[in-house]
């Protein structure tokens, strides 16, 4: 297998992975793979990502603290900033809706059954079994330019994972959490809460971790200009 193939099968197969095994992830090891991300580009070297990296008693004192307040809210869950568009519109909104029909139908969850539902969506602040639990912050004095930069270095992140067997499921619901998470693992207001990510070795048997949703071909959403 030469070297492009091998990226080839890397990076489409990627997925969002649901549920880990609770096989531990060597220190060494997520050190070497953050080193690979840091390879990515960045406007002017400028670097901006941090990183806080979850294990044994902290990650279960953050979920239980995640838990407690998605089970019962004490304030309004809104992140530090706009993920998602505030109105859906088409083709993202049915690409939205697919996610969740897919992921429910794989998990026998019936539309109307929002207990399970609900249970399901709190999985991600157990992050997904992973025994790594990966959070992102980035210095508020930065620009928009470095959620750019950030992207980069977490899609550099997930692919070098998968080169050591090693799976990941970026999540963006722990944003509308940031005052938790800010508070339990005691990181400055200075810092922004991108996101967080569930990191280790996907459980082969969880029918969650068999869905595979769909890309849009190149040919669709690329304009020549010649």
């Amino acid at each position: 297998m030469n070297s492009a193939t091998c990226f080839a099968e890397i990076a489409s197969g990627r997925r969002s992975i649901r549920r880990f095994l609770p096989t531990p992830v060597p220190r060494e090891l997520i050190l070497e793979l953050l080193d690979l991300a840091a390879r990515a580009p960045s406007g002017v070297n400028t670097q901006p990502w941090q990183v806080h990296v979850l294990t044994g008693a902290a990650k279960a004192r953050l979920t239980a603290a995640l838990l407690k307040e998605y089970e019962t809210p004490s304030f309004e869950h809104q992140g530090e900033y706009d993920y998602y568009p505030a109105e859906w519109v088409e083709p993202y909104l049915s690409r939205r809706r697919a996610t969740g029909q897919g992921l429910y139908a794989l998990l026998g969850i019936e539309k109307k059954d929002r207990e399970r539902m609900h249970t399901q969506w709190g999985r991600n602040f157990e992050f997904f079994d992973a025994p790594v639990g990966l959070v992102f912050t980035l210095d508020k004095c930065m620009g928009q330019g470095s959620f750019i930069d950030y992207g980069a270095f977490l899609q550099t992140l997930m692919l070098a994972a998968r080169s050591r067997g090693l799976e990941s499921c970026v999540q963006a619901a722990l944003n509308d959490y940031h005052p938790v998470i800010h508070r339990e693992l005691e990181i400055l207001d200075s810092q922004l809460i991108i996101a967080a990510m569930s990191f280790g070795y996907a459980d082969p048997d969880a029918p969650e971790n068999q869905l595979d949703l769909p890309r849009v071909p190149a040919s669709e959403f690329t304009h020549f200009h010649e």
